[in-house]
């Protein structure tokens, strides 16, 4: 059983209702393929979740950018998984390198909301990722490798798991790593499930790719063997984010 490709749009904290409206006409009027080649997830601020999922087509899912580390209750300006849930959102982007910079996220911290999300019945696209000195001093895998590692000690099942290869410097920089440069990234991250979690986990689990993805270098990223498909940044804003959809067709071809 091959690997679903698997689409984000990340919309960041960005958008008006107007704004949200007009970016949900242009998902619901589009022709993509199918759900059996490709899966599409956006996520919304907050605020536009419930909108967003109840004008959006139904083949398409949302998911929230981030959620708390446990339960509910006395954490201000906090949204929690079983609100999401109760919301009827199944997904939930989590350790996104923004909040770990901007919000100190940790490893760790990233690891137990990975895990709280997964028992709370969420999917996770779990970020992991380098900064341009970590890659400059040749510690990519040993970065990438600890993040992978402070989830994988959490959780008991990788099945509702996507995990997203995002360097740091390629985030809305314009500078995008090159296929050979992310299917490296991805090839090791691949290996490093096989040794840690095992053959099946490491053959089932999606590894997607972010970092200025766009329209125009996303079906060159998409036929990189370990490379299953992207979480999108500012793309996933306009109209090019449904050429980075039907690049899905680019894998089945191969």
């Amino acid at each position: 059983m091959g690997r679903k490709f698997f689409v984000g749009g990340n919309w960041k904290c960005n958008g008006t209702v107007e704004e949200v409206k007009k970016i949900v006409t242009v998902l619901n009027e589009a022709e993509v393929p199918s759900e059996d080649i490709v899966e599409v997830v956006v996520s919304p601020p907050f605020v536009f979740l419930p909108l967003v999922k109840s004008l959006l087509r139904s083949d398409f899912q949302v998911a929230a950018q981030n959620c708390w580390i446990r339960k509910g209750g006395a954490f201000t300006g906090e949204i929690s998984a079983e609100m999401l849930v109760n919301l009827g959102i199944p997904w939930v982007i989590l350790g996104h390198s923004e909040r770990r910079s901007l919000l100190a996220e940790s490893n760790e911290f990233v690891g137990d909301k990975v895990a709280y999300a997964l028992s709370q019945g969420l999917k996770v696209i779990a970020c992991v990722g380098e900064t341009l000195e970590q890659r400059e001093s040749g510690s990519t895998m040993a970065v990438v490798a600890a993040q992978t590692k402070a989830i994988a000690e959490k959780v008991s099942s990788w099945d509702n798991i996507v995990l997203a290869y995002e360097p740091v410097w390629a985030i809305g920089t314009g500078k995008v790593a090159t296929p050979a440069q992310a299917q490296e990234v991805h090839c090791e991250l691949r290996k490093w499930l096989h040794d840690n979690a095992g053959d099946e986990v490491a053959a089932s689990t999606r590894i997607i790719y972010g970092g200025s993805v766009n329209g125009a270098n996303c079906k060159e990223l998409a036929t990189q063997l370990d490379v299953d498909g992207f979480l999108v940044g500012g793309a996933s804003l306009k109209p090019e984010f449904i050429d980075i959809i039907k690049s899905a067709t680019v894998k089945k071809s191969a």
